[in-house]
């Protein structure tokens, strides 16, 4: 069954360092995201999710789908931690030949569902897998993480559609809303707001919490509360976690090297022993 013995706050820390180091070693990007949301793949893998390790298709296990697929060194480092396969197999990140893409992939990685990078493809995918589940009179729950600028997919909304439609309850999206999308702030590519309002109107329950609050996420990631789809808004910070790449833009594809990568895991280990 899930690791509901792990703290979150501890394996959060965990992937964030595990990915600063990924990144750095295999000189790719995305850093910031991944640290955006590592509170909330921590919180689903220690406090929310059905899942076996040693059974990575139990029939009754809950689906998670990274849908914003170039957080990989997230997913990856979290499914090592809590033990989908051995945490020495991270060092195989983006290298020659490796299962361990930059972006996520299922492909011979234990525990990935689907894989994924181009954008809006995720809660399409999910709302498949919610609607086999239902079909099958299934009690498990199929999770997918979007990052906000993915939102400008219109894939999204004709899947956000079709969850109402078919009163997909088992459903739970969840928005890694940081608020900054490749180049520029999401507000100046294309906003979102009133975004809550938007879920609503398509027939979704809409929550909203600190995205870095693992109590107030766990208990947001709480089954549907009537027959409809859950779409969660959690707040974030890109770069969460190292103080100078925190609300960057520049540490969406920049790869952390040098003294700037020194500098970042001394930043996470010192957070680590607080």
């Amino acid at each position: 069954m899930s690791t509901q013995t792990v703290d979150p706050r501890a394996l959060a820390q965990r992937v964030r360092i595990h990915a600063v180091n990924m990144t750095s070693r295999g000189r790719s990007s995305h850093i910031g995201s991944v640290l955006s949301c590592a509170d909330i793949l921590a919180t689903l893998y220690a406090r929310t999710m059905r899942y076996r390790t040693s059974d990575p298709t139990w029939a009754d296990r809950d689906r998670f789908v990274m849908s914003k697929g170039h957080a990989g060194a997230g997913v990856y480092a979290v499914l090592a931690e809590v033990g989908f396969f051995p945490v020495s197999r991270l060092e195989e990140h983006c290298q020659n030949g490796t299962a361990l893409c930059g972006h996520v992939a299922a492909h011979g990685v234990p525990g990935v569902e689907f894989s994924t990078g181009s954008l809006g493809h995720g809660l399409p995918v999910a709302c498949g897998m919610a609607y086999a589940l239902k079909a099958r009179r299934s009690s498990s729950r199929t999770f997918v993480v979007l990052s906000d600028g993915e939102l400008d997919e219109g894939s999204n909304w004709e899947a956000m559609l079709f969850a109402a439609h078919h009163r997909l309850n088992g459903l739970c999206g969840i928005i890694d809303y940081n608020k900054i999308q490749s180049l520029a702030p999401v507000s100046q590519t294309l906003a979102l707001e009133p975004l809550a309002d938007k879920f609503r109107s398509f027939g979704w329950e809409v929550r909203e919490c600190d995205g870095h609050d693992h109590e107030a996420l766990a208990s947001e990631l709480r089954p549907a509360t009537g027959d409809v789809p859950v779409m969660l808004i959690a707040h974030t910070t890109k770069g969460k976690g190292i103080s100078f790449m925190e609300n960057s833009v520049l540490w969406h594809y920049r790869s952390p090297q040098g003294a700037e990568f020194l500098a970042a895991i001394a930043e996470l280990e010192r957070a680590n022993h607080a």
